[in-house]
């Protein structure tokens, strides 16, 4: 395959990742980001997870810059066991709009539909509990489960809450998990900032924050670790949402941490935050550009600072 077959009508992707050019266009979005190493590259047909979309009876991906839905019923860019099952869930008697997030966990399938419908009917309930998904919710209500849907992070195996984070595939997950730990090295304490269900956490046997998943509840926005707090740490590690962590970065600059290692997901926030640490003190050691969201325009990006 040379070309995906939805490429120009689906909005899910702005580069062609089927294309023998792919890495060359992919690439120059990177023209502002001062990296300090080539990239690592994710395969297609690794991502786990995908967001629907449905309205009425049409079901699939928003077509490109508008509301249409293009009927997706096989991505190339996603696990065969979504792929296997999209055919079904497409079938299913949909009625109103919103979104259906299809995660693969290791167990099985989890699908959350989110709508602004709050209840579904009697018709969806009875086609729904028919599909071969260990869980399927409706606005968090549930329709079906038959077990707890899990993740595994390395050798640790969680239970995945119904919507909850996730990086985009197992690769990616992988490759900055391994990333993280390498960069921790010689570390005695840890803090996991924003460390979500616990992708760093576990194999850095680190303190984490969050509002929710592993460890300590906590909104880093609202309520950053202070000074005081960061005392008894000798590494942080913070893996934000696309908003970043100013207020975190504000505090860790005043500061005695010698080693910052922070993995964004969008450049933009990060230059910003880059920018308070470097203000602050510290010096970026380590800048790799992480392509885990195949396909799209988005970058992640594993980071080093030290001081």
């Amino acid at each position: 395959m040379n070309k995906c077959p939805f490429f120009g009508r689906c909005g899910g992707c702005k580069y062609d990742f089927a294309a023998p050019d792919y890495c060359d266009k992919k690439i120059l979005e990177l023209r502002d980001i001062p990296t300090t190493a080539d990239p690592v590259w994710v395969p297609a047909g690794t991502r786990r997870r995908a967001d629907f979309c449905f309205a009425g009876p049409a079901f699939g991906l928003f077509e490109n810059r508008t509301k249409n839905i293009v009927p997706v019923r096989n991505c190339p860019n996603l696990v065969p066991e979504i792929n296997k099952i999209l055919p079904l869930v497409a079938s299913l008697p949909w009625a109103g709009s919103g979104s259906c997030l299809i995660t693969a966990c290791e167990n099985g399938l989890d699908i959350a539909i989110t709508s602004s419908v709050p209840y579904f009917t009697p018709e969806f309930r009875d086609a729904a509990v028919k599909l071969p998904a260990i869980r399927i919710t409706w606005n968090n209500r549930t329709i079906k489960q038959t077990t707890m849907p899990l993740v595994r992070f390395g050798d640790k195996t969680v239970e995945y809450p119904s919507n909850a984070f996730l990086q985009p595939g197992n690769a990616g997950a992988d490759a900055l998990r391994e990333m993280v730990v390498n960069a921790a090295t010689g570390a005695k304490r840890v803090a996991d900032l924003f460390c979500g269900l616990g992708n760093f956490t576990f194999a850095l046997n680190a303190d984490g924050f969050d509002i929710v998943g592993t460890g300590v509840k906590r909104d880093l926005f609202k309520n950053p670790l202070t000074v005081g707090m960061l005392r008894q740490y000798d590494c942080v590690v913070m893996d934000p949402p696309r908003a970043g962590a100013l207020a975190q970065c504000r505090e860790l600059v005043k500061s005695d941490v010698p080693r910052i290692i922070y993995v964004s997901c969008n450049p933009q926030t990060f230059m910003r935050d880059k920018s308070v640490l470097e203000q602050g003190g510290y010096k970026t050691t380590s800048l790799v550009p992480v392509d885990q969201f195949t396909g799209s325009a988005h970058w992640e990006i594993f980071s080093v600072f030290e001081k």
